[in-house]
């Protein structure tokens, strides 16, 4: 495994971009980051880690062989991953978070961030970005986030979590080429958080309404059985409310 470390940058999916600009890689390529002084999650969050605490890195996949239009399978391959990593280490009651938050009993562990570079109507490559709280316990404003130090009665190896997900996410692309990703998808929807329970979602235009998750949809939208028909949203379109 082809592995960059860094004391500190700003965004690890930022230098592993900037690094595919400036010559090849190896396919898995990894930079992973002691500190990440401007980490970003979805919706243009910020992705805030205490100091040589936590797992952050990000991982480059070539030739990927994927449409645009069912990117999301990325985000299936990649939460796979993690979530199968986790279970390793008997981390409880793992679920996914719609579109890419790995949750242990409700609380956040871990994000995703995925950037594809799109070429001739193909994804010529994707800079994977993921957080993993690994060791830190305080987490100021931020009530629903935990850590594997605060859930586990052991110490996990930072280094010994970081190969596992590499190996889980080399074998389920292994996995993705040789059988399709029927039966991943419904691996997917079997950890998918809520699903099939009446919950409650906020609109951007702050209103709310329940819905039921049924799934999500080969464009990775969410689908929801409204109480007059059942429709799909994607991210912009509306937000879980715990």
């Amino acid at each position: 495994m082809q592995l960059i470390k860094l004391n500190a940058t700003d965004s690890t999916n930022n230098y592993l971009k900037q690094l595919v600009l400036e010559g090849a890689l190896e396919d898995f390529c990894v930079v992973a980051a002691n500190h990440q002084t401007n980490g970003r999650g979805q919706r243009g969050s910020a992705w805030v880690s205490e100091k040589g605490k936590n797992l952050t890195f990000s991982i480059l996949k070539k030739g990927i062989a994927i449409k645009p239009s069912e990117q999301f399978l990325l985000n299936i391959l990649v939460s796979l991953s993690i979530i199968k990593s986790l279970e390793a280490f008997n981390v409880p009651k793992l679920s996914i978070k719609w579109p890419n938050d790995i949750l242990s009993d409700h609380y956040k562990i871990s994000g995703i961030l995925i950037e594809n570079v799109i070429k001739h109507q193909q994804i010529e490559y994707a800079v994977i970005g993921i957080g993993i709280n690994v060791n830190q316990v305080v987490f100021d404003g931020l009530p629903k986030v935990t850590s594997l130090k605060s859930i586990l009665p052991i110490t996990v190896d930072k280094d010994e979590l970081l190969t596992k997900i590499i190996d889980k996410l080399k074998m389920y692309f292994k996995f993705y080429y040789k059988n399709g990703s029927e039966s991943l998808n419904l691996e997917y929807e079997s950890y998918l958080f809520r699903k099939d329970k009446p919950s409650t979602f906020m609109s951007p235009d702050k209103s709310t309404f329940t819905g039921i998750i049924r799934g999500v949809s080969p464009s990775g939208k969410l689908e929801l059985q409204m109480e007059d028909s059942n429709k799909e949203f994607d991210l912009k379109e509306l937000k879980l409310l715990y």
